[in-house]
């Protein structure tokens, strides 16, 4: 299981792909740990004026101000949750689908579902940005919360393992 830091930063790195190639993103993500505090949520959340000025001049980031922007907001809109709840992984993980099958072929695969879009209606109620259903939806494979690898593939086993670990840590 993920710790705050690190779903910070996949559920950032998701938003700032939005419409953008995954490639682009990974060739760039040194900087985005640089730029954006290796994705402390403290320190994002803390960011002022003058950390945004620096993120938009940063080329070796994305510089999309709304993104930026969003970045920010979620660090600040993170730390009531991570309150609330313990931690990230606790709030995101009740959004996890319960018997859903794994992918068999290609058919299969879907780039959003009912607990993405729930899970993204939440985090835009608690006042999170760029943070769509499709997006909700990467965030949660990244996180290990769905198992989108095939029925055979040679991980499917290792990520499911992860899952029932995830699931009893979390109660």
């Amino acid at each position: 299981m993920l710790a705050d830091d690190a779903l910070f930063e996949r559920l950032t790195l998701e938003a700032f792909q939005s419409g953008l190639s995954w490639l682009t993103i990974l060739r760039k993500r040194p900087a985005f740990r640089a730029a954006f505090a290796a994705f402390d949520v403290a320190a994002v959340a803390a960011f002022g004026e003058d950390d945004r000025e620096r993120l938009l001049a940063d080329t070796g980031i994305v510089r999309n101000r709304l993104k930026i922007d969003a970045a920010i907001a979620n660090a600040r809109a993170a730390l009531p949750v991570i309150e609330e709840h313990g931690s990230l992984a606790a709030f995101f993980w009740r959004f996890r689908p319960e018997g859903r099958e794994s992918p068999r072929s290609r058919a299969d695969y879907v780039s959003a579902s009912p607990e993405s879009a729930a899970l993204a209606k939440e985090l835009k109620k608690r006042g999170f940005r760029f943070v769509g259903p499709t997006t909700a939806y990467s965030l949660m494979q990244a996180a290990g919360i769905v198992n989108d690898h095939a029925a055979g593939c040679c991980v499917h086993g290792a990520v499911e393992q992860e899952q029932l670990t995830a699931t009893a840590r979390l109660g």
